[in-house]
């Protein structure tokens, strides 16, 4: 690495239209220009270390710089390139911090550095250049804050999105077989739960497949969405709706006994039965025909009939197979 005065008027000429000097006129920029030097960076060379002392700062003119950051297993991580023309290393001699990141050279370049002593010399002796020096250092980093904080927000609203995605059931909306599993369980584990009462009903829909056969597959997709969407506004805050597969449900009644669980099978039930649901004539017709569905449930209560997840899933299944067999569309407790 080598340092030269910095007397290159090609270089002068253009640092001084870089959003650091821009707010300079000549004279302003004359003064300031004084005090920098041109530094001759060689490909693999650092810069300076991430947890260096912040001595001055720097503009980066020509080549390549790249940033990286320790992760927390040691290793280097590249986080981001350097452009030309942008500075860096500004807020280790204004906040006196250490660097918070490596930089190193991936081929020859250019950089011009700018003392932290001689920046606050100018700040003493020439207040109103330094004033324009800091303005201009504010409104970039007030415009990455901007940028950044644009970033957090999209990662945040993705990060909810992902976690959404990870528990529900992107057809129909309700959660997932894997969400409403790992709930059974937290709350069969959970010492101040496991003697509160549950109730799991089972659900499916009767003879969804003849619907697929006659109206097509898309019929079928509309009967389930609108099934889930029946179940969902039947249920009261703090109910769990699952969608386990194709056309089987289920959903979690928390403190619940079996009184009230027969009550909410029942009202699911029914207003499945009335709901006329419009579906394609038949398939990839524009002909639309309105039709019906029913519902089997079976229900069981926890801890009367099941003290682990696989006991509650197999008597609830149990009630459900029962229900089928006694004619469909109709809902039984297992016993």
């Amino acid at each position: 690495m080598r340092e030269e005065i910095l007397n290159s008027q090609a270089i002068l000429s253009v640092i001084s239209q870089l959003s650091l000097f821009s707010a300079l006129d000549e004279k302003e920029f004359s003064i300031t220009s004084g005090f920098l030097k041109t530094l001759y960076v060689d490909k693999g060379e650092t810069l300076f270390n991430e947890g260096d002392p912040g001595e001055d700062m720097f503009i980066h003119f020509s080549g390549t710089l790249n940033a990286f950051g320790t992760q927390s297993d040691g290793a280097k991580r590249l986080l981001f390139n350097v452009t030309p023309g942008e500075f860096f290393g500004e807020m280790s001699i204004i906040a006196n911090v250490p660097r918070t990141v490596t930089i190193t050279a991936a081929e020859d370049s250019t950089a011009i550095k700018f003392k932290g002593s001689d920046f606050y010399s100018i700040i003493s002796n020439h207040p109103a250049i330094g004033y324009k020096i800091l303005k201009s250092i504010s409104i970039v980093q007030n415009q990455w804050l901007d940028q950044t904080s644009k970033s957090v927000s999209d990662l945040i609203r993705w990060g909810e999105t992902a976690r959404k995605r990870a528990i529900t059931d992107e057809m129909t909306g309700l959660y997932n077989r894997r969400f409403l599993g790992d709930t059974i369980k937290e709350r069969l584990n959970n010492k101040s739960m496991n003697l509160r009462i549950m109730s799991l009903l089972m659900m499916d829909l009767d003879k969804i497949h003849g619907i697929n056969d006659k109206y097509g597959t898309k019929a079928g997709d509309i009967v389930i969405t609108t099934a889930a969407e029946i179940i969902r506004s039947c249920l009261r805050q703090g109910d769990i709706p699952a969608r386990l597969s194709g056309d089987e449900f289920a959903v979690l009644l928390p403190d619940t006994d079996k009184k009230d669980a027969v009550k909410m099978a029942e009202r699911i039930r029914e207003k499945i039965e009335k709901k006329q649901i419009e579906v394609p004539a038949s398939p990839g017709s524009a002909e639309t025909v309105f039709i019906s569905t029913r519902t089997s449930i079976g229900i069981a209560i926890a801890p009367k009939h099941a003290n682990t997840l696989e006991e509650l899933e197999e008597t609830s299944d149990t009630a459900l197979r029962k229900a089928k067999e006694h004619g469909r569309n109709r809902v039984e407790v297992y016993s």
